[in-house]
Order: structure tokens, then C-alpha cells, then sequence
């Protein structure tokens, strides 16, 4: 494998203030081999290196009093939303109810803990802000920075923190709690992140640079 470019590194203060944790997509769809992924062909086992990272960030959050927002991947009935079949496998997952409203597969990973307080906001396409209630949310919750984190790196990560870099909400993306299929599609969608749209952060950072505000602060 050739040489990866360097992602650009992050050297400054994590913000707590006027800030969410946006967990993407940490369904059990994505994480299970059972599920109409695995049923299609598709290995969804290098996704599951999210989970720790997600739930370590989650975890920070709640504690520092940092709200924790979370979106799902969820088509229809009768898979209306589903758009244009490309990618991998459309047909066996139109086949087989793939995220579809109402399955199993399209809950959260119980790792999670989701709270009946937080904010849960379903979409049917990669972005987060495509077609959904999330800019409506964070307007009113007075939110003004976002530190990303879930699945995929490539796609609904990357999708969603280009919309949010466009925004100009302060876009931060942590590195040790994303996952992606490939290694390279992974390197090089934070890579892409950091060139232009937010920064690419990892848990440490956010941890430390939390630790030095003061809990009065948090919005």
C-alpha cells in the first residue's frame, strides 16, 4: 500500500461551550454480521472498532454535561426513501427490508445506554442535515459546535461533517471513535475532513481540553 498523506493535526482546545456530541449511525445493522448487511454480503465487522471510542465519548459527555445527540439510518415502509439503487448490494437489501422502519436492526447498539431525554433524529440519506430535524435541534438548543463521532468514516461521517463544516458550525471529528470498511477510505475521509471542513480530533484531546472548563460553562 502506498505512503497515506498525513491528516492534518489539531493542536488547539476541543469547545465544550454551546457544544453536542453527534453519535452517527451506531446501529445494530452496522454492527452485526446477522443483520440484513451481513445476510447481503457485506462484512460489517471493521464498523465494530467504533464502538469503544463511542461509548468512551458518550460517557465524557454525560459527565461533563455535554448533550448527546444521535441519528439513525431508517428508510419508510415499503422502502420508499430508499432513492436511486446504487451502491453495494441495493437489490438484496430492498430484498430484505435493510434498515427498514419498524426492524430490529435499526436501533441503537445497547452499549450506548440512550437516554429517554436525548435527542434521536432519524435520516434516509449519508447526511445528518439532509431532509431531517437536526438544524431546527441545535438551533434551539443554542449549538454552535459539534464533535462528531460513529459510522461510516467515508459516508455518513464525512457527509454529515461537510454539511455541518458548510454551516459553519465548529466541526470536530474523533479519530478513535469512527470506523470504515477499508483503512485507506478511513484515512482518507479524515484527511478530507481536516483539509477543509472541521478538524480531526482524538479522545484524549477532547478529554483534556473539557477538563480545563468549568462545569458553569457548559451551555
Amino acid at each position: 500500500m502506498a505512503e497515506l498523506h498525513p491528516i492534518l493535526p489539531f493542536a488547539g482546545d476541543v469547545p465544550k461551550h454551546d457544544t453536542a456530541v453527534l453519535v452517527v449511525d451506531m446501529q445494530r445493522a452496522f454492527m452485526s454480521d446477522t443483520d440484513s448487511f451481513g445476510r447481503s454480503g457485506i462484512d460489517v465487522s471493521p464498523l465494530r472498532a467504533a464502538i469503544p471510542g463511542c461509548v468512551k465519548l458518550v460517557n465524557l459527555a454525560r459527565a461533563s454535561g455535554v448533550p448527546v445527540i444521535f441519528t439513525r439510518y431508517v428508510y419508510m415502509p415499503g422502502m420508499v426513501d430508499f432513492g436511486a439503487r446504487h451502491g453495494v448490494a441495493p437489490e438484496a437489501r430492498i430484498a430484505g427490508n435493510s434498515l427498514g422502519y419498524g426492524t430490529d436492526e435499526i436501533e441503537l447498539i445497547p452499549e450506548l445506554g440512550v437516554r429517554p431525554d436525548e435527542v434521536v433524529i432519524d435520516k434516509s440519506r449519508p447526511s445528518a442535515f439532509y431532509g431531517t430535524r437536526l438544524e431546527p435541534v441545535l438551533t434551539g438548543m443554542g449549538i454552535r459546535n459539534l464533535i462528531m463521532c460513529g459510522v461510516t468514516t467515508n459516508i455518513c461521517v464525512e457527509t454529515t461533517a461537510r454539511d455541518a463544516g458548510q454551516r459553519d458550525y465548529g466541526t470536530y471529528v474523533v479519530k478513535d471513535a469512527v470506523a470504515e470498511f477499508l483503512p485507506e477510505r478511513n484515512h482518507y475521509a479524515l484527511f478530507g475532513i481536516a483539509w477543509m471542513f472541521g478538524f480531526v480530533v482524538e479522545l484524549a484531546q477532547v478529554e483534556r481540553s473539557w477538563a480545563a472548563v468549568p462545569a458553569s460553562r457548559v451551555g
